[in-house]
C-alpha cells in the first residue's frame, strides 16, 4: 500500500492530526487519540493489547479497557477506510494475534520523514557532503511545529514526548554545527545562545556555543561559558563537565590558540585530516563499532589505546577500521594521520618513510627530520605530546612494521589493520573480526539492489548470502554483480554460485575479486606453510583436530600443531577451539584450487588416506574392548592412532569427532579403490556411536556411499561390512523392516567373501530382528547357524551374543531356567575376555530375565550394576533402557511411585538422545505406573503417546498398546493391564503384570 491508495498523512510532531486527501480527519476523543499514537509510533510494527492498555493507562487501567480498544479501532477503521466494503478486512488499521498494527507508508508519517532526513544527513556528512547534509537537516526540522503529540494523554506519553524532544534537539545541534563550518561563527550566535538559555544543562549547546565564540575571536567569553557551565553542573547536578564540553576547552587551549586570542596562528601547519572517506553504505557492527569508539575515545588516567583489528582479506577491517575513526574524529581535534602499510603486497612499507610523512604532516621541515628509524620515532612522539591525534595503520604486515608507533602518548590513539593477529602493550584491545552475520550481509545487499528487489527475492538473497560465506568483500561484488544486470533474478547469479568448483571464479566484478584478496595473504607464506594450507583443505570434514591434520601432513603432531597456529595467526585457518581448525567456505574453495594447481594427484590423495588410516587406527584403538572387536575381524592399522586413558574419554571423542569421521568414510568412499576397505572397517568400529545414542541420519549416508562404491568395484566384502554396519544403524532406530533387508544383504555378501564372523554377526542382528518381530522359529535357526561358525573359529564373543539373543527367546517361550543359565554364561564369557562394554549389556539382559522368572531382588542388583557400567562409560542411551527396566522391576515389587519416577528419567533421558522406541516404552511402563497411583488420565496420556510412537515405526508393540487403551470395542476401560506384553529392539520391554510372572513374551 502506498500513500497515493489511501490519501492518508499524519502528524505526531505538534498536535496529532491527520488528513485524508485535502480533507482534516477529527480523531475523536483524547483516549482514541492516543491509541492511534501509540499504533503510529510503533511505525507499522504490532502493538500487543497488553502493550496499548499499558501506553494508554498504565498500572490503573478502566475494567473494559479491553473493549474501548475494540471501540476505538472499529471507529479509527470507519475514519480511515470510509468506503471499506462490509465484511471486507481493513487494510490500514489491522488486527493481528494479541494486537493490532497500523499499515501506512512511512512517508505518510511526518516522524518517519523527520528521521529518514536524520539518517540520510549522516550519511551525506560522512561522505564529507556537507552541504547536503545540512539541506536535509532543514527538511527534517521543517514540520515541528509545537511539543511533539500536544494534549494527547497516556500514561506513556510523557516518556514519548521527551525522547523526541530530545531527538529535534540532536537534529538541531548538529545543524547548527553544520552551519558553524560552511558559514562560519556569526550566523549562529544569536541562535545558539537563546537555545543554551532554554537549555541550560546541554552540554553539546554549550559546547557549539564555545566553539563559535572562540572562532569569532572572543575567547575569553567561551571559557566564561565553560565556567558557567561548569559551576551549574556541580551546583545543581553533582556532575563534572562531560566530553563535549571538556574537549571544547582542550581546543581553547591547545598549542594553535595564539596570543591568546582564541584565533588560530596563521603560520602554523594545517591540522592533519588524512582519513580516506567513510562507506555510504557501511553496514552491520553495531556493537563492534560502538565498542570501538569508547575504547578509543577513553579517558582513562595512564592508558594509550591501541585497538588492533585482525581478519581475514575480504572480511572488511579497513572499511570498519576508517568508519570507527570518522566517528571518532572528533575527539581528536588536532588531526588524524593515515597510512595504508601495504602489508599483504610485496613491498610493506619502510616504518622510517611513513614516520617521515607524518612529521611533515605535523609541520616538521625536512631539514629538521633525522634519518634514523630510532630518532624520527622518538621525535613523532614529541610531536603528539600535549595534542588529541588519532593514528590510523591500515593494513600491517605485523608486529615489526607498527612498532615503532608505539607507545602512543596519552590522550592520542592507535588503530590499527591486519591479517596477522599482532601483540600489543598492556593497554591493547585485540580484535578478531569475523564475517558478518546472516542479517547483516542481507543488508548489506539490500543498500546496494534496493530493499524491494531482495524482499522480492528473499530465499533467493538468503542463499545468495550464504553462497558468499557473509565474507563483505564477496557480497559486494555479488551486489555490484546484480546492480549491473538488473534484470537479472538473484536466483541466477546463486545458480552460478552453487557449483562450488566454480563460485570463486564467479565472484569477481571488473578487476576486483575474492581470489585476489586471498592470493595476497597466501604469497606471503613460507613454503611449508602454503603445503599446510593447501593440503588441510582437502577433507570434507567441519573442522580438523591437530593429530589429523598431522596425519593429512605427514608431520609428528607438534609440528603440525605449530604449522596450524601459524595460519591461524595470518587468519587463513580459524580455530573455533584449542587444537582444532577449520577454514572459512572460500578459503576452503581457494586453498583446494592450490592443491589442484599445485600438488600431484597423487600427493592429495597419499593425504586423505593417511588421514583415513589415522580414524581407523584410533577408533580400533579407542579402548581395550574395541581393540579386541577390530582384531576379531580383522581391522588392521597401519599408522599409529590416539590413545584414551578411559573408555569415557574414547567415548567423548568418537562423538565430538562423529562429523568428520562420516566425512572421511564419505569422502574415501568416492575415491580411489583402496580407500574403500578401511571406510568400511572404520564404519563398522564406529558401532558405539549408535549404541550411545549417536548421529543415525550421518551414519546412514556414509553407509549407502560405501556400499554403492563397493558395489560397483566388485567388493564383496567391503559391501558386507557396511551393510552390517548400517544394520546397527537400523537395529537402532527401531526400522525393523529395513533392517531386516540389509541384514539378509549383508550375510549374502560376507558369505561370498568369505569373510566368515562378519556373517555370523550379521545373522545374529538377523536374529535379534526376528525375534522383535516374534519369527521364533526363524530366530533360532540363524542362531544355530552363527553357532556353528563361531565355535569353528573358537569366537568366544560371538558365541556370548548368541546366548544374549537366546536367552531372550527362551524367556519367551517360557523356559525361564534355560534363559537365566544362558544369560549367566554370556555375562560369564564377557567377564572372561575382560571386554567391559559388552558385560554391561549381559548385565542388562542377565536383569531382564530374572526379573520375568520373578527374581526381582537378584534382577534389581544386576540392573544396578549395569546402570553403573553405563554411566561409567557416559552412555546415555542404554543408562535410559535400563532405567526403564528398573521401573519395571519398581512395578512388580509394588513401588509405583518410585517406578513412575524412574520412567520418567527414562523417558527424558531416551527422548535427549533421540531413541523414539526405548521412549514409547519408557511411557508405557509410566502409564502402567499411574494406574497403579490411580492416575488413569495420566495413563491413558503416556499410553497413547507410545502407542504413536510404536505404530509410526510399524513395531508389533503397536497391537499391545492398543489393547490397553478402549479404542476398540470390548478392550475394558483401558486402565488395568491386558494379557498383550511389549517387546521392542534391544530391549524387549513389556506393560508389566506382576499377577503373572512367567509369559510368553517379555
Amino acid at each position: 500500500m502506498v500513500t497515493g491508495e489511501t490519501g492518508l498523512r499524519f502528524e505526531l510532531l505538534g498536535r496529532l492530526r491527520a488528513w485524508r486527501g485535502d480533507r482534516e480527519l477529527e480523531l475523536g476523543s483524547p483516549q482514541q487519540q492516543a491509541f492511534l499514537a501509540v499504533l503510529l509510533l510503533r511505525q507499522e510494527r504490532a502493538a500487543s493489547v497488553g502493550d496499548v492498555v499499558e501506553a494508554l493507562w498504565g498500572g490503573n487501567p478502566p475494567p473494559r479497557a479491553v473493549g474501548a480498544l475494540r471501540t476505538y479501532a472499529s471507529r479509527l477503521r470507519k475514519l480511515l477506510e470510509p468506503e471499506r466494503a462490509a465484511g471486507a478486512s481493513p487494510r490500514v488499521l489491522v488486527s493481528v494475534p494479541d494486537g493490532y498494527a497500523l499499515h501506512v507508508p512511512r512517508e505518510a508519517v511526518d516522524l518517519a520523514r523527520f528521521e529518514d532526513h536524520v539518517t540520510a544527513a549522516g550519511r551525506a556528512r560522512a561522505a564529507g557532503q556537507l552541504a547536503e547534509a545540512r539541506a536535509r537537516l532543514h527538511l527534517a526540522l521543517e514540520p515541528w511545529r509545537d511539543a511533539p503529540l500536544t494534549g494527547v494523554p497516556g500514561a506513556a506519553m510523557d516518556a514519548h514526548r521527551a525522547r523526541l524532544a530530545d531527538q529535534r534537539l540532536t537534529a538541531l545541534e548538529a545543524r547548527l554545527e553544520l552551519d558553524l563550518e560552511l558559514d562560519g561563527p556569526q550566523p549562529v550566535l544569536a541562535e545558539l545562545a537563546r537555545l543554551a538559555a532554554r537549555h541550560p544543562f546541554r552540554e553539546r549547546l554549550r559546547a557549539l556555543q564555545m566553539q563559535a565564540l572562540h572562532r569569532d575571536g572572543r575567547s575569553a567569553e567561551a571559557l566564561a561559558v565553560y565556567d558557567e557551565t561548569r559551576l551549574l553542573l556541580s551546583e545543581e547536578l553533582g556532575l563534572e563537565p562531560g566530553h563535549d564540553l571538556a574537549q571544547a576547552r582542550e581546543l581553547l587551549t591547545a598549542p594553535e590558540a595564539a596570543g591568546g586570542t582564541g584565533l588560530p596562528d596563521q603560520g602554523a601547519p594545517p591540522l592533519p585530516a588524512q582519513l580516506p572517506g567513510d562507506l555510504a553504505d557501511f553496514t552491520g557492527r553495531a556493537t563492534l563499532v560502538a565498542d570501538l569508539c569508547a575504547l578509543l575515545t577513553s579517558d582513562r588516567p595512564g592508558a594509550a589505546p591501541m585497538v588492533a583489528v585482525s581478519g581475514a582479506g575480504g572480511v572488511g577491517k579497513s572499511a570498519l577500521a576508517v568508519h570507527v575513526a570518522h566517528l571518532v574524529r572528533k575527539s581528536f581535534p588536532h588531526g588524524q594521520l593515515y597510512m595504508d602499510l601495504q602489508g599483504v603486497g610485496g613491498h610493506p612499507a619502510d616504518p622510517s618513510a611513513v614516520l617521515g610523512s607524518f612529521l611533515r604532516s605535523l609541520g616538521v621541515d625536512d631539514a629538521a627530520i633525522p634519518h634514523g628509524l630510532a630518532e624520527r620515532s622518538a621525535l613523532f612522539r614529541a610531536r603528539l605530546d600535549g595534542r588529541r591525534v588519532l593514528v590510523l595503520l591500515d593494513n600491517a604486515h605485523g608486529p615489526e612494521q607498527v612498532r615503532p608507533f608505539l607507545p602512543v602518548l596519552p590522550r592520542c590513539a592507535v588503530l590499527v589493520t591486519s591479517r596477522a593477529k599482532l601483540a600489543g602493550p598492556a593497554s591493547a584491545r585485540l580484535v578478531d573480526l569475523d564475517v558478518m552475520t546472516p542479517d547483516e550481509a542481507l543488508d548489506l545487499l539490500a543498500k546496494a539492489l534496493g530493499r524491494a528487489r531482495v524482499a522480492a527475492e528473499a530465499d533467493d538473497a538468503a542463499r545468495l548470502v550464504s553462497a558468499c560465506g557473509h565474507l563483505p568483500l564477496a557480497v559486494r561484488i555479488v551486489a555490484a554483480r546484480l546492480a549491473t544486470r538488473p534484470a537479472w533474478p538473484l536466483g541466477a547469479l546463486h545458480a552460478r554460485l552453487a557449483d562450488e568448483r566454480h563460485r570463486l571464479a564467479e565472484l569477481r566484478v571488473a578487476d576486483l575479486t575474492v581470489e585476489a584478496a586471498f592470493a595476497l595473504g597466501h604469497a606471503q607464506l613460507r613454503p611449508d606453510q602454503q603445503r599446510a594450507f593447501r593440503l588441510l583443505a582437502l577433507p570434507e570434514g567441519p573442522h580438523i583436530s591437530s593429530a589429523a591434520a598431522a596425519a593429512v601432513l605427514g608431520l609428528p603432531e607438534p609440528e603440525a600443531e605449530a604449522l596450524c597456529e601459524s595460519l591461524v595467526d595470518v587468519s587463513l585457518l580459524e580455530s573455533p577451539t584449542p587444537g582444532r581448525y577449520r577454514y572459512h567456505d572460500l578459503l576452503r574453495l581457494y586453498a583446494r584450487g592450490r592443491a589442484s594447481a599445485e600438488e600431484p594427484p597423487e600427493g592429495q590423495a597419499a593425504g586423505l588416506r593417511r588421514l583415513l588410516d589415522f580414524l581407523v587406527s584410533t577408533v580400533r584403538a579407542s579402548h581395550p574392548d574395541a581393540l579386541r572387536r577390530a582384531e576379531r575381524l580383522g581391522v588392521t592399522a597401519t599408522v599409529p592412532g590416539l590413545t584414551f586413558a578411559t573408555a569415557g574419554d574414547a567415548g567423548a571423542w568418537l562423538a565430538e569427532e562423529a562429523p568428520c569421521l562420516f566425512a572421511a568414510v564419505r569422502q574415501a568412499a568416492e575415491g580411489p579403490a583402496r580407500a574403500v576397505a578401511p571406510a568400511a572397517d572404520l564404519l563398522l568400529m564406529m558401532e558405539e556411536l549408535l549404541e550411545r545414542g549417536g548421529p543415525g541420519p550421518e551414519f546412514e549416508q556414509a553407509a549407502h556411499a560405501v556400499i554403492s562404491a563397493a558395489l560397483r568395484q566388485g567388493d564383496r566384502r567391503s559391501a558386507g561390512r557396511a551393510h552390517l554396519a548400517l544394520g546397527h544403524g537400523y537395529y537402532y532406530a527401531a526400522r525393523l523392516p529395513d533392517l531386516v533387508e540389509v541384514c539378509r544383504r549383508a550375510v549374502a555378501a560376507s558369505r561370498a567373501a568369505d569373510d566368515a564372523l562378519v556373517m555370523a554377526d550379521a545373522m545374529v542382528l538377523l536374529a535379534r530382528c526376528s525375534y522383535h518381530l516374534r519369527r521364533y522359529d526363524e530366530t533360532r535357526a540363524l542362531l544355530t547357524e552363527a553357532s556353528e561358525v563361531f565355535r569353528a573359529h573358537a569366537d568366544r564373543f560371538g558365541e556370548a551374543n548368541v546366548l544374549g539373543v537366546r536367552c531372550r527367546v527362551r524367556q519367551s517361550a517360557g523356559e525361564t531356567d534355560l534363559a537365566v543359565a544362558d544369560a549367566e554364561r554370556a555375562l560369564a564369557v564377557h567377564q572372561g575376555l575382560s571386554d567391559g562394554h559388552r558385560v554391561g549389556f549381559a548385565l542388562y539382559e542377565l536383569g531382564v530375565v530374572l526379573d520375568t522368572a520373578g527374581r526381582t531382588a537378584e534382577a534389581a542388583a544386576r540392573l544396578t550394576e549395569a546402570l553403573a557400567l553405563f554411566g561409567d562409560r557416559r552412555n546415555r542411551l542404554w543408562e535410559g533402557l535400563a532405567l526403564f527396566r528398573f521401573a519395571e522391576n519398581r512395578l512388580a515389587t509394588g513401588r509405583a511411585e518410585e517406578a513412575a519416577r524412574l520412567a520418567r528419567t527414562a523417558a527424558t533421558t531416551l527422548e535427549e538422545v533421540r531413541n523414539d522406541w526405548g521412549r514409547a516404552h519408557a511411557l508405557a511402563v509410566l502409564g502402567s505406573a499411574l494406574v497403579r497411583l490411580g492416575d488413569h488420565d495420566g495413563a491413558r496420556a503416556h499410553r497413547r503417546a507410545a502407542y504413536e510412537v510404536c505404530a509410526r515405526l510399524s513395531m508389533p508393540e503397536a497391537d499391545d498398546l492398543l489393547a490397553l487403551l478402549d479404542d476398540r470395542p470390548g478392550s475394558g476401560d483401558g486402565c488395568e493391564p491386558a494379557r498383550a506384553t511389549l517387546t521392542g529392539p534391544a530391549d524387549s520391554p513389556r506393560v508389566p503384570d506382576p499377577s503373572r510372572r512367567n509369559r510368553r513374551h517379555g
